[in-house]
């Protein structure tokens, strides 16, 4: 509402509305820029005092300025003015509404990207539709339209309870950011939740449940809960992105026709559950994100692609808990990074050198003046001392009579690579990685990557997912090692009746592959 007339004339009171009017007062928050401290923020005020004996509102949302990127103020005179209307028409009121709120807090000056809108609309809309879509395509193929019975929590896979318990958590967060008004945090954890947990993390690692024949329990659990997950995101994003929110919602209810409200808008906010969460379940899982992201940046630092299977990582272990956890995870992580096994060290010296340095971002103004002693200090520590603090999470610095309490995040830790090993470190998670590639790992690296280009024949070919088929291969020495050694799993992964390597192949499809080899592949139905 316009702070003019909020609260009073909107209600066209005293003239009519008094119940209504009543009943609002005084208004839960008044939004305007900080120019009208002395304006409409005091007058309203005065106003109340003087007649009701009340504050006219309870709380205050002064917004910020909005600037072009580089924090100049827009002007005709700079040329720097952003046309609101083109975005909108270019990029939808939801994108650019999401973008502005979560790039910045509503009081603070937002420096307007257009490249950022774009990339909001890519990386969080978009996402989330083709999430919606994955969904949608295999519960279509299924029919699945959840009139099949709920299968209980307990009784779903740990991914799915991992999940829920999350979204659970969101709920709680998501809803105590809106009651004290920062939609900025609100927004960013649920980008979080779609971009980093539901997409790239849970239906990634459940694909393979979805593309099952039969519609299992297992299989009827996952649309369940991919389905709830998508729906409470419908929800929860609803007051900042309408018009996809109630998209999303609809379209979702037509497919399975769970719930009977015509609109996103007319539901409640989803309440969180309190008994799904499951802390620790939480936390074992964000281990294996955490470790199966050093690892795969360094596969990327060495140029070794995923699809290359390497022995062996080492990780040193923190403490029992952290062991513990990361087990129940472990071949999670060994499928996503395509590793054989994890090695636990409970002692690293001989084996991993660290090295620390303070943080002056976080310490430099903590610190003052005693901040070349600290760095001395810190600089001198031993591989006990900083395995210790690792392994705390905290660390008492003394400097001559005065004391800090430092935390991890105050110190700066990196692990130096050893001969045939990369080493990465998040925090207080190391990993060390095995780049040694034998020739049995070489010859199923090249398998998989014949599944990838044989599955990208069949989708360029319009094949159904259910299809049969039967792969002609150009014969060529690394490629016929490979399906000797491992065509039995190709045959499974692309649903090949039949494997055929053959000499001199002049049909199909040309493919490039690893080490400069190029091959036709020739993909028929059985």
């Amino acid at each position: 509402f316009d702070s003019g007339s909020m609260p009073y004339a909107q209600w066209h009171y005293p003239f009519e509305n008094k119940e209504k009017f009543e009943r609002n007062f005084p208004a839960d928050f008044i939004a305007e820029g900080v120019d009208q401290t002395r304006g409409w923020f005091y007058t309203l005020h005065a106003i109340g005092t003087m007649v009701f004996d009340s504050v006219a509102y309870k709380n205050v949302v002064s917004n910020g300025l909005v600037q072009d990127k580089h924090g100049r103020k827009m002007s005709k005179r700079l040329g720097n003015a952003v046309n609101p209307f083109e975005t909108l028409d270019k990029f939808g009121a939801d994108a650019t509404r999401w973008y502005m709120i979560s790039n910045a807090q509503p009081w603070d000056n937002l420096k307007f990207d257009i490249d950022g809108v774009d990339e909001t609309r890519r990386k969080f809309f978009g996402t989330l539709y083709n999430t919606y879509g994955f969904f949608a395509l295999y519960a279509n193929i299924d029919g699945f339209d959840y009139s099949q019975k709920e299968i209980p929590l307990e009784q779903r896979p740990e991914i799915d309870r991992w999940i829920i318990s999350l979204l659970n958590t969101l709920k709680k967060d998501v809803d105590a950011f809106y009651a004290d008004y920062d939609a900025t945090n609100a927004t960013r954890k649920i980008f979080e939740f779609v971009n980093d947990n539901l997409s790239n993390w849970y239906v990634r690692l459940c694909r393979r449940r979805f593309w099952k024949g039969e519609l299992t329990d297992d299989k009827i659990a996952a649309y369940q809960t991919l389905y709830d997950c998508l729906l409470a995101v419908s929800k929860m994003m609803a007051p900042v992105a309408p018009f996809f929110a109630d998209w999303l919602y609809k379209n979702l209810n037509e497919t399975t026709g769970k719930e009977s409200f015509i609109s996103v808008h007319l539901t409640d906010y989803p309440e969180a559950d309190e008994s799904v969460i499951d802390k620790a379940l939480e936390e074992r899982m964000s281990y294996a994100q955490r470790i199966s992201s050093l690892i795969l940046s360094l596969r990327k630092k060495e140029k070794i692609r995923v699809r290359q299977p390497l022995q062996k990582v080492m990780i040193p272990i923190l403490d029992d808990n952290f062991k513990t956890q990361v087990e129940g995870v472990a071949d999670l992580i060994l499928s996503e990074v395509n590793i054989k096994s994890i090695e636990y060290l409970t002692d690293t010296s001989g084996v991993l050198k660290k090295k620390i340095k303070p943080n002056f971002k976080t310490l430099g103004r903590r610190l003052g003046k005693d901040m070349g002693a600290a760095s001395k200090v810190i600089g001198q520590f031993d591989q006990d001392t900083i395995a210790a603090l690792e392994k705390a999470g905290k660390y008492d610095l003394q400097i001559e009579d005065r004391s800090y309490e430092l935390s991890l995040e105050d110190f700066e830790i990196s692990t130096a690579d050893i001969p045939g090993w990369l080493v990465a470190s998040d925090g207080n998670i190391t990993t060390a990685l095995d780049i040694t590639i034998t020739n049995e790992l070489k010859a199923e690296g090249m398998a998989r990557e014949l599944v990838n280009r044989i599955q990208n024949i069949r989708k360029s070919s319009d094949f159904n997912v259910t299809d049969k088929i039967v792969v002609n291969l150009q014969a060529e020495a690394a490629v016929s090692t490979a399906i000797e050694k491992f065509g039995d799993m190709v045959a499974a992964e692309v649903l090949a009746n039949e494997i055929k390597v053959t000499e001199n192949l002049a049909e199909g499809e040309s493919v490039e592959l690893p080490d400069d080899i190029s091959i036709n592949i020739q993909v028929v139905k059985a």
